[in-house]
């Protein structure tokens, strides 16, 4: 990002910031809406706020659980969350069209359903406290799936043929070939999912109610018609979001800059 961007960038937050205070003015209720100046001011003092690191921990390690590739482990059993299981499914989708064919009302199904009834419903069967994992893990999934789906259906021929006459091993075929195929679409759905599954698992802590979770401190917020934290939260939110998912897309990048570099070098080798 060059110079004149971030300018462009910061000149537009300014924008925002100040249609903001104006509209806090002129409604001129706090219960309503606050200002911008005095939502800056709770920041500075919310993380004394007895639980303020106990809630974002514990909403990060269970929201970022059902998007990332570590592994949660829930009563006892390992669950496979979103990024590899969406990926894994993509692949044999493509390879095998009956797959396809048979997760399609799945897949679907999670991208029409309201993320409110996904929650009320898993209730029955999770607890509040692991709800934000499951519902995050659901919300990544078919995103993952479509994106990575196309990736390797993107055609390639002069590389296929090259494997074929070299009769490369299928780890080979997958690492130079069908990986750096998916890069752009896989980092393009990570991109969107990371921001996706934050709300969607901070919405699954409001309803649910665990203790020590963001949506604790949101819900308590409102019922107390604390409008101060309530924004003051919703920053954070957006804060531990924005960062979650630069820090992600740069590891994976990174991981899968080796398979692009040996493309550059097959291309230019004709």
């Amino acid at each position: 990002m060059n110079y004149k961007e971030v300018l462009k960038k910061v000149g537009a937050a300014l924008l925002a910031l100040t249609f903001w205070e104006i509209a806090a003015l002129l409604i001129h209720q706090r219960i309503l809406l606050v200002t911008p100046v005095a939502v800056a001011r709770r920041l500075c003092t919310i993380w004394r706020v007895e639980g303020f690191a106990r809630a974002i921990w514990f909403s990060f390690y269970h929201i970022a659980g059902g998007f990332f590739f570590w592994v949660v482990v829930l009563w006892g059993c390992v669950f496979l969350l979103g990024l590899i299981l969406g990926c894994l499914l993509a692949y044999l989708a493509a390879k095998h069209p009956v797959v396809e064919n048979l997760l399609w009302p799945w897949m679907a199904t999670i991208k029409s359903v309201p993320v409110a009834s996904f929650v009320v419903i898993c209730l029955i069967w999770l607890s509040a406290r692991n709800l934000s994992v499951f519902i995050s893990f659901l919300i990544v999934i078919p995103i993952i799936y479509q994106n990575v789906l196309e990736g390797l259906r993107a055609e390639n021929r002069e590389m296929q043929e090259v494997a074929t006459v070299f009769q490369l091993p299928w780890r080979k075929r997958f690492r130079y070939i069908e990986l750096p195929k998916i890069r752009p679409f896989l980092l393009s759905a990570c991109r969107v999912t990371t921001g996706m599954a934050w709300k969607a698992g901070i919405a699954a802590e409001i309803i649910g109610v665990p203790n020590g979770s963001i949506g604790k401190m949101l819900y308590t917020a409102k019922i107390y018609l604390d409008t101060d934290d309530l924004l003051a939260w919703t920053v954070i939110i957006v804060v531990i979001s924005v960062v979650a998912e630069k820090v992600f897309l740069a590891g994976l990048s990174r991981l899968l800059n080796p398979c692009s570099r040996f493309m550059e070098d097959t291309d230019a080798g004709h």
